[in-house]
């Protein structure tokens, strides 16, 4: 697995020019998916495609309910949300169907995973979605 750091100087944001540049050695036919984490705020960056066939915006319980209200444009823009750090929800007082409905109030019909690596609780649901979208594009041979 190849890893590159992209720096974006003085811009709030990636651009597809940039992820260009980073991964231009790479042979791209070798790799089923290439995912790009698109850090920091949630403004900047919604705004920008990075010619990506899918869009996942992440929403840890940590962050409050009103992350989708916070930041619509990601939410719109998105393919998948996945709540994150659900293990943390209870002490957190993150509450489900404020979160639910929030989402479903900037995006309808935007399907939601949850997830939470300390308890691998939602891992396998995340990893099917992966594996489904590997096969919708690229054929059953590609996940032999």
């Amino acid at each position: 697995m190849a890893v590159q750091q992209i720096t974006t100087g003085t811009v709030c944001h990636l651009d597809a020019e940039m992820v260009t540049r980073a991964i231009e050695r790479w042979d791209l036919a070798a790799l089923d998916l290439l995912f790009v984490e698109n850090v920091g705020n949630l403004v900047c960056p919604a705004s920008y495609a990075l010619g990506e066939r899918v869009r996942v915006v992440l929403m840890s319980v940590t962050e409050g309910e009103d992350k989708p209200l916070k930041y619509p444009t990601i939410f719109n823009t998105a393919d998948l949300a996945v709540i994150t750090k659900t293990d943390l929800a209870d002490a957190v007082q993150f509450d489900r169907a404020e979160a639910y409905a929030n989402i479903a109030a900037v995006h309808p019909g935007l399907p939601v995973l949850e997830a939470s690596t300390r308890r691998e609780a939602g891992l396998s649901a995340w990893l099917d979605h992966l594996d489904h979208l590997i096969t919708e594009w690229c054929g059953a041979a590609a996940t032999a």
